[in-house]
């Protein structure tokens, strides 16, 4: 081999060996708290999410100028949108519903999870029907305000309000 091709061979074998590491470390094959988005792998607080919940809750009924008349609605739509008492919440129980689901065979654990499905949609489905009762127990304008306060809270879309639709 000439001078010339002998270093252009080993810098491209560095280079792809270096793209390979690179790609493996993005994501492929790499577990554990440095896994997602800038290493963010583990989940809030549950105190935290709950006083986050809280601090939303408070915001949006100050906002909707709530009559004495709409209290009832409103506590019975705020007592649905709690997550439920069995979820898991730390890794420890999170850890022991793993251990639970190894000991399955497969057929079990496919079983296991739609059970687990089945409950998440009927908690979902409950959720669902208190909001739909407390906004037909708003005015229109108060629809409006909720509507343009509740569309993608919680999941990055910027925070409540943050979608509404802009004005011409």
């Amino acid at each position: 081999m000439t001078s010339f091709f002998k270093p252009l061979l080993i810098v491209s074998l560095l280079a792809a060996a270096g793209a390979s590491v690179n790609a493996q470390g993005m994501g492929m094959g790499m577990e554990g708290p440095q896994s997602g988005p800038m290493g963010q792998h583990q989940r809030m607080d549950p105190a935290k999410m709950q006083e986050m919940m809280a601090k939303r809750q408070a915001d949006l009924k100050a906002k909707l100028k709530l009559a004495s008349a709409q209290e009832a609605a409103w506590a019975a739509y705020t007592a649905a949108m709690q997550p439920p008492a069995g979820m898991p919440v730390g890794p420890e129980s999170r850890q022991a519903m793993h251990d639970s689901m190894a000991k399955l065979t497969t057929p079990e654990r496919i079983e296991h999870m739609n059970a687990m499905k089945a409950q998440r949609d009927a908690e979902m489905a409950k959720r669902n029907e208190a909001t739909k009762t407390f906004y037909a127990a708003l005015s229109p304008e108060q629809q409006k305000v909720f509507d343009a306060n509740t569309m993608g809270h919680g999941r990055g879309h910027g925070g409540p309000g943050k979608h509404a639709p802009q004005k011409s």
